[in-house]
C-alpha cells in the first residue's frame, strides 16, 4: 500500500491558510515491487490527489466555522483600525481650524461675549479674562482685536448699562497666538502702578508650553540677550535671535566674555520640566524680562527644544511649517503636509500680583484651551494634577466669577 500526501493552502487570503494532509489509498491490484507499475502508480495518483476533495482525516483536525469566524473578525478589526486611523486625519485638520479660527473675524459682541464668559477673576481695579487663540491684544488690520471690544465687555460687566464709567485697559500683554491669563485694568491710575509693580519684577506671571524635546538640564535659567536680525534668502524676514555676551574659548576649555550688541536686549526666563514622555515636554516658563518673542527664542535655540506649533522659530534660515518627527505626527494624528494648521502651544496659566494696602495678593489660575489637552492627552504628557508651585501665605486663590 502507498499513501501520498500533498499539503494545500486553504482559506481565504495567504495571511491564514491550513495545511491539509490528502492521503490517496493506491489500488491493491497493483504490484508494488515493479519499479516502473510503481512510478506510473506515483504519478497518477498525484494528479488525482491535486483534483480530489479533501477527506477528513485523523491527522489535523478539521477547519471549523467558528475558528473562521473568528479570523474574519480579527482581520475586519486591523483593517478597521488602519482605515479609522488613516480617515481620522481629515477630521483632525477640521478640528484644528475650528479650535485655532472660530474667534478671528467675528462680529466684536461675539468676542465680547466669548470675553464675558471667560472672566476668570474681578474687583474694583482689574479684570482678568481668558485670551482665546489667534486674537490680538492690541489693533491688527483685518482681524478683530480685544481692545476693540473692551467698551462692549465693560457694558456687559456693569448689567448693559448705557454710561459706564469704568472703562477697561490692557496692562499686561499676550502674543497674538497664545493663549490664558490677560490682565485689564479699570483705570489709568491702575495701568500706571501695574506697570511700576513689573518693572520691579513684582508681577509674576507663569506660562505652561509644549516643547519637541526634552531640556536638559530639567531646570534652570536662560539669560541671553536677543535681537533682531534680517534672514537673507528667497524670502528676506526678520526674526528675534540670540545675542550671546560670552563664546567657547579658542582653546575650548572655558568661555570668553564678546562686546554685547548696542541694539540686543537683556533676556531671562526661568523654566521647569513638569512632564515629559517619547521626546516631547510640558514646560512650564517664567519670563523675568519683557521681550518680543522671548520664551519661543530661548526654547528654540537656547536649549534646542522649540514649542509645538512655532512654525516662525523651528527654522533660522527659511519660512516653513515646523519639521516633526516621525513618531510625533503618529501621535497627534497629522501629516507633515497638514502640520501648518497646528496653532502654537504657549499658555499663560499663572498671573501673581502682589497684595497692598494690608490686603492679601492675588493668584489666578487659567484653564487649558481644548486644543492642548487633547495635545497632552495623544503625547501622554500628565495634566491632571496641580503642578503649579505652591504660593506664600500671604496670597490667596482668586475665586472664579462668573457673570
Amino acid at each position: 500500500m502507498v499513501i501520498m500526501r500533498k499539503f494545500i493552502c486553504v482559506g481565504r487570503n495567504t495571511s491564514s491558510f491550513r495545511r491539509t494532509v490528502l492521503q490517496v489509498k493506491a489500488p491493491s491490484s497493483r504490484r508494488h515491487d515493479d519499479p516502473e507499475t510503481s512510478h506510473a502508480l506515483t504519478r497518477g495518483q498525484s494528479s488525482a490527489a491535486e483534483h480530489a476533495p479533501a477527506p477528513d482525516t485523523d491527522d489535523k483536525p478539521r477547519l471549523r466555522a467558528i475558528d473562521l469566524a473568528q479570523e474574519v473578525r480579527q482581520e475586519k478589526k486591523q483593517t478597521g483600525e488602519a482605515g479609522t486611523a488613516a480617515s481620522a486625519r481629515p477630521g483632525r485638520v477640521a478640528e484644528l481650524k475650528r479650535f485655532s479660527q472660530q474667534l478671528q473675524n467675528v462680529h466684536p459682541n461675539v468676542l465680547a461675549k466669548h470675553l464675558h464668559r471667560g472672566v476668570l477673576y474681578t474687583d474694583k481695579d482689574i479684570v482678568v479674562v481668558n485670551k482665546p487663540y489667534g486674537v490680538p491684544v492690541r489693533e491688527d488690520a483685518g482681524a478683530s482685536s480685544i481692545s476693540s471690544v473692551l467698551p462692549v465687555l465693560s457694558k456687559m460687566m456693569t448689567g448693559m448699562k448705557v454710561k459706564s464709567g469704568s472703562p477697561l485697559l490692557p496692562c499686561l500683554g499676550l502674543e497674538k497666538d497664545s493663549t490664558g491669563a490677560l490682565l485689564l485694568a479699570r483705570s489709568e491710575e491702575v495701568v500706571e502702578r501695574i506697570q511700576s509693580l513689573k518693572r520691579n519684577n513684582q508681577v509674576q506671571r507663569k506660562y505652561w508650553v509644549v516643547a519637541v524635546g526634552v531640556p536638559v538640564p530639567s531646570d534652570g535659567l536662560v539669560d541671553i540677550p536677543i535681537i533682531e536680525r534680517e534672514v537673507a534668502g528667497p524670502q528676506p524676514h526678520f526674526k528675534m535671535a540670540l545675542s550671546p555676551l560670552f563664546r567657547m574659548s579658542d582653546a575650548g576649555h572655558g568661555l570668553t566674555r564678546v562686546r554685547g550688541h548696542r541694539q540686543a536686549h537683556p533676556a531671562v526666563t526661568k523654566y521647569r520640566v513638569l512632564e515629559s514622555c517619547g521626546g516631547c515636554s510640558l514646560v512650564e516658563l517664567q519670563p523675568l524680562t519683557e521681550v518680543k518673542h522671548q520664551m519661543r527664542v530661548h526654547m528654540a535655540f537656547a536649549l534646542d527644544c522649540p514649542i509645538l506649533g512655532d512654525h516662525k522659530y523651528s527654522h533660522w534660515s527659511k519660512l516653513a511649517p515646523q519639521k516633526l518627527p516621525e513618531h510625533v505626527l503618529k501621535k497627534l494624528g497629522l501629516e507633515q503636509s497638514k502640520i501648518r494648521y497646528l496653532p502654537l502651544h504657549l499658555h499663560a496659566r499663572q498671573l501673581l500680583l502682589p497684595g497692598s494696602s494690608g490686603q492679601a495678593g492675588i493668584r489666578v489660575s487659567c484653564p487649558l484651551p481644548k486644543y492642548f489637552l487633547q495635545t497632552l492627552n495623544r503625547l501622554r504628557l500628565n495634566s491632571t494634577e496641580d503642578k503649579d508651585e505652591k504660593s506664600p501665605s500671604e496670597i490667596q486663590d482668586a475665586q472664579v466669577q462668573k457673570r
